[in-house]
């Protein structure tokens, strides 16, 4: 095109551009309104449905002294998000929801502000509401659900951590208050015993065995490493996750079983079986004790010191 030529039609190009441009604002001005327009329709619809509930709901007000004898069920958290002051007078303000249409109720689980608790859980059974509580999504809440559901354990707080929905802010808002309770070995059974780390079917059979022949229970969880080929190794993997309860300890009943049942004890055997009741027959009673054993020649040394782990029934 030679300089200074007219466009076909009539006027130069520079006129035509600006007649686009013009128009093209134009349209993008109509198109922003037309979506703000759009934003404050749907805005007011969901006021309107939200100001327009079936029925409105009950809140009871009720002092200190009652909330704290009647919400006992509910959590030191739950309650303080109940307490209100009133002139100067702690109140907890308890709302009873009315019955409402499924389409309000959608609309306000969508408007209400999402609250986030924190509260003492498992993350091994916390149920999924409580982990929307918690703070999760209910998507992230139910792939936590479905990875305990298939198997998945979390032994330690740093097992929850790992999961890949657990964000490290969300870990470290709700790692106080992570709360997995340790393995008791005198309740637990196999299929306990086999979920924990580096403990398999054979393992987990094993201290089944050795605990009945230690008469029922465990007096320490060190007496784990008495379990043939059970090594220090396997026990420092587990130790902090197992626990021996005082009130399930059962006293061995040294004094008073026969021979052919003391010989089962894994610190005892045959030889000792025998001269344990020979000694019981021929020494007072005061004179009982595991170190009279040890200097009587009855057991030796070693196995002294380990009947004496073991919490041995009194006689009177």
């Amino acid at each position: 095109m030679e300089k200074g030529r007219n466009v076909p039609g009539g006027g130069d190009g520079r006129s035509g551009v600006k007649s686009s441009f013009a128009a093209g604002v134009a349209a993008l001005v109509f198109l922003v309104i037309g979506y703000q327009s759009a934003l404050f329709i749907h805005k007011a619809s969901v006021l309107k449905i939200l100001g327009n509930k079936d029925a409105p709901d009950t809140v009871f007000v009720i002092d200190k002294a009652l909330a704290e004898s009647i919400l006992k069920p509910l959590s030191a958290e739950r309650l303080e998000t109940m307490r209100k002051t009133v002139r100067g007078k702690d109140v907890y303000a308890v709302r009873k929801e009315s019955p409402h249409s499924p389409e309000v109720m959608a609309v306000r689980s969508k408007a209400a502000p999402k609250s986030v608790e924190n509260f003492r859980f498992d993350p091994n059974t916390v149920a999924v509401p409580d982990l929307v509580r918690l703070g999760f999504t209910q998507r992230q809440a139910v792939s936590i659900d479905n990875y305990r559901k298939k198997g998945g354990i979390f032994r330690r707080k740093s097992d929850f951590a790992k999961s890949f929905v657990v964000a490290d802010s969300v870990y470290a808002r709700l790692e106080p208050y992570i709360d997995i309770p340790l393995l008791d070995i005198n309740l637990a059974d196999s299929a306990a015993f086999d979920r924990l780390p580096g403990i398999g079917g054979y393992f987990a059979s094993e201290m089944i065995r050795f605990r009945r022949r230690l008469g029922g229970s465990y007096s320490n969880k060190e007496q784990l490493m008495d379990i043939r080929r059970f090594d220090r190794e396997k026990f420092d993997a587990l130790s902090d996750l197992i626990t021996v309860g005082k009130s399930h300890i059962r006293p061995y009943p040294l004094w008073t079983l026969p021979a052919d049942s003391l010989k089962l004890h894994p610190y005892i055997g045959s030889y000792a079986a025998r001269g344990i009741v020979l000694y019981r027959e021929n020494n007072p009673r005061e004179d009982w004790t595991v170190e009279a054993l040890a200097e009587a020649g009855i057991l030796k040394p070693e196995m002294a010191a380990r009947l004496s782990g073991c919490l041995i029934e009194e006689i009177f």
